[in-house]
């Protein structure tokens, strides 16, 4: 057990009951055991909760634009987008929702009810729960207790969990960048094929640029390959004209 977890004392080490309420694909409302839970396609269901929008609250609800599939999911807050354009990003990851559904539990501190902020359906069928959290906010005795119940019940659904705030700020920064060109490409599409011939070996961004004959246009076009895996490097490290990168083993034609 973690030190966290005896930090909020033994009310919350064990759940006695925990039901699921969400909203399916053609708008019916189910709530169903833990049991069940599990075997349910949440990412073909509808959002259990509409996203507040109002003058003066404190976070910016939007819609993100998701490459994966082409279409709009709503965020809560900027942060959170953050983590929908990383999920986006991850090849691992299939499909995301936000407000996914709604916990309905009782422990032996009472009744709990908590909507995380979004689950993710992986390739290999596993499912990830993220909860969205403000770095101020994440010491806060709730946000620890809400954290360690959200834990346990992923646990015994067989799912991952994580309450996440900022992302590593390299990493996010790289992304952010290449996320701008992740829509589907027309000007500049004729590019692709020398851009992933001339990358088949390493090679530095500057160099790779001095090879095409309108530079900036196909920088946004590697960006465009980066973002969809054709062409990797280390996104960990600060992208620069000398970094090198090389088209992935499994774009190679």
């Amino acid at each position: 057990m973690s030190d966290d977890a005896k930090a909020l004392g033994p009310s919350v080490r064990g759940i006695d009951m925990v039901r699921v309420r969400y909203v399916d694909s053609q708008g019916v409302q189910h709530l169903v055991r833990w049991e069940e839970a599990a075997d349910v396609p949440f990412e073909n269901s509808r959002m259990v909760r509409a996203i507040p929008s109002h003058r003066d609250q404190g976070h910016m609800p939007g819609h993100y634009w998701v490459a994966k599939w082409g279409d709009f999911v709503e965020y809560e807050s900027v942060l959170e987008s953050k983590w929908l354009t990383l999920l986006d990003f991850d090849p691992h990851v299939t499909v995301f929702v936000t407000q996914p559904f709604e916990f309905d539990a009782i422990d032996a501190r009472g009744t709990w009810q908590h909507t995380p902020d979004v689950f993710a359906r992986r390739r290999d069928g596993s499912a990830l729960l993220l909860d969205v959290k403000n770095p101020e906010q994440r010491d806060d005795p709730n946000v620890r207790m809400q954290e360690e119940r959200t834990r346990r019940a992923c646990e015994r659904l067989g799912w991952d969990y994580g309450m996440v705030s900022e992302p590593s700020a390299q990493r996010w920064v790289n992304v952010d960048l290449l996320s701008s060109a992740r829509r589907p490409l027309h000007l500049g599409a004729e590019l692709v094929p020398r851009l992933l011939e001339l990358a088949r070996e390493p090679v530095e961004i500057g160099k790779l640029m001095r090879f095409m004959e309108f530079p900036d246009l196909a920088r946004g076009v590697l960006y465009h390959l980066m973002w969809h895996r054709r062409i990797v490097t280390d996104l960990d490290r600060t992208l620069r004209e000398t970094t090198l990168v090389k088209v992935a083993p499994e774009a190679r034609t």
